[in-house]
């Protein structure tokens, strides 16, 4: 059976335990995500404290049907871009911290951040969740609900991209 599937049942019997172990299983995640769109690692621990706010606000209506984690990064993703919205008149590129990927220098990761945010933002949304996030592609298209083909398209377009302007910087 699926463990999201009991730790979501437990949760809404009471159970602090089943909270805090869902929490510490998605907490890293969520947050990693936010660094990769907002600038400020204050606003981004915020947003993900918000995030699971508003997951636990509704949990009551949350139907499981996969995985947590998919509607963690929708609610997270809208939040990112209502935070844009208020604080700027234009959306600003986020800043890539790829977590669990420790590079061998901080030129490296100076460079594949600066890749990252030269992404068009419907690219660098995919992108994000495939190369940092880890995400399965079928998990993408229904995190940003659009078709399978379309989620393929990105992540062939942003690897090519990528590399382009990686390659470009070692120049």
């Amino acid at each position: 059976m699926d463990p999201d599937f009991l730790l979501l049942r437990r949760m809404r019997q009471g159970d602090e335990g089943a909270v805090e172990t869902f929490v510490r299983k998605y907490y890293p995640a969520v947050l990693g995500y936010c660094r990769c769109h907002l600038d400020c690692p204050q606003e981004a621990e915020d947003l993900t404290q918000e995030t699971f706010a508003r997951f636990f606000g509704a949990l009551d209506r949350y139907r499981h049907r996969g995985k947590a984690a998919n509607y963690l990064y929708v609610i997270a993703g809208n939040l990112c871009k209502d935070y844009y919205r208020k604080v700027f008149p234009l959306p600003l590129d986020g800043q890539p911290e790829p977590a669990d990927h420790p590079l061998d220098t901080l030129e490296d990761r100076l460079d594949l951040e600066a890749a990252f945010r030269a992404l068009p933002e419907d690219l660098r949304e995919a992108a994000v969740l495939y190369f940092l996030q880890e995400c399965r592609q079928r998990e993408i298209a229904k995190i940003l609900d659009i078709g399978l083909p379309l989620v393929k398209y990105r992540i062939r377009r942003a690897r090519e991209l990528l590399a382009h302007h990686l390659r470009k910087e070692a120049f």
